[in-house]
């Protein structure tokens, strides 16, 4: 058996996605940015049931309504993790027994992007899920636990978000709440609105981009909804590029956002004709 190295070429050659985490105050609109993406190569996870925004957006939609159905639907669109055991989730058993559910994955080959809007409301799904489990329950007294509930939340949570990150041919887009706190000496602090801290303070590390959605002022002094794109900006909003391709400031289009990521340029979106109406930069 030969060393399984990869060359450069080859690597070169592979299709890579883009892991991007989405945070923006509520309101400001991150749930349109759909709008921005391609419907034929989308595909829309709406954990908010909050649509309302992107009602007119023809592309196709799941709507996971427990932490078990978004663990399943996971799996599916990721495929199997073969470093865990069979009665692990997102093992080879749990693939298999969710693709007996839902059919031939093959299926999902026309997407090129998951759409999760959001991780603030998966969090407080995972959340209800982990009280009912035994780690929420002091093995001594029975009584509830809640720092064995926020443990097993964390562990739940990161496990989920990283499989979908290894997800390497798709773009996945996970869409948060950000949160703006005063901390004692009086100064703002933002962080991904979730339950607990393990996940909103490890999710930026396991993402490649992380922008912030905000409205900011133009050069003449206009507030204009635009992405954040590197950690050191003006504002001090959370924010990362590793691609080393983007500004400080980007307009507010997903679609042209990863076209530059992609080549350094952003190019332009062609969508098929009266697909999407305000797909817009």
């Amino acid at each position: 058996m030969r060393l399984p190295i990869i060359s450069a070429d080859q690597r070169l050659k592979e299709k890579k996605g883009i892991k991007l985490l989405l945070l923006g105050p509520s309101g400001v609109g991150k749930t349109t940015l759909l709008l921005t993406l391609d419907p034929e190569t989308t595909l829309f996870m709406d954990l908010e049931a909050g649509d309302l925004a992107v009602q007119d957006w023809p592309g196709n939609t799941l709507r996971p309504r427990t932490w078990q159905e978004f663990r399943n639907f996971a799996v599916f669109l990721g495929g199997p993790n073969p470093s865990l055991r069979d009665d692990q989730s997102f093992s080879q058993a749990h693939y298999q027994a969710v693709c007996e559910q839902y059919g031939d994955p093959k299926t999902l080959a026309s997407y090129q992007t998951y759409f999760i809007d959001s991780i603030t409301v998966l969090g407080r799904l995972c959340f209800e899920w982990c009280k009912g489990q035994p780690q929420s329950f002091s093995e001594k007294t029975g009584k509830p636990d809640i720092r064995g509930t926020y443990g097993l939340h964390g562990q739940e949570m990161i496990a989920a978000l990283t499989h979908l990150q290894h997800t390497r041919d798709k773009n996945v887009v996970f869409v948060a709440i950000l949160e703006e706190r005063v901390d004692d000496f009086n100064r703002k602090l933002y962080q991904p609105q979730i339950e607990g801290s393990k996940t909103g303070l490890e999710l930026p590390g396991i993402v490649d981009q992380v922008v912030t959605l905000a409205n900011v002022p133009d050069p003449e002094g206009n507030p204009c909804r635009t992405f954040v794109c590197q950690t050191l900006n003006p504002y001090g909003y959370p924010a990362k590029d590793r691609s080393g391709r983007l500004d400080v400031m980007e307009p507010a289009h997903l679609g042209q956002l990863f076209d530059k990521i992609r080549t350094g340029q952003r190019q332009p979106i062609h969508f098929q004709p009266n697909q999407v109406k305000e797909a817009k930069a």
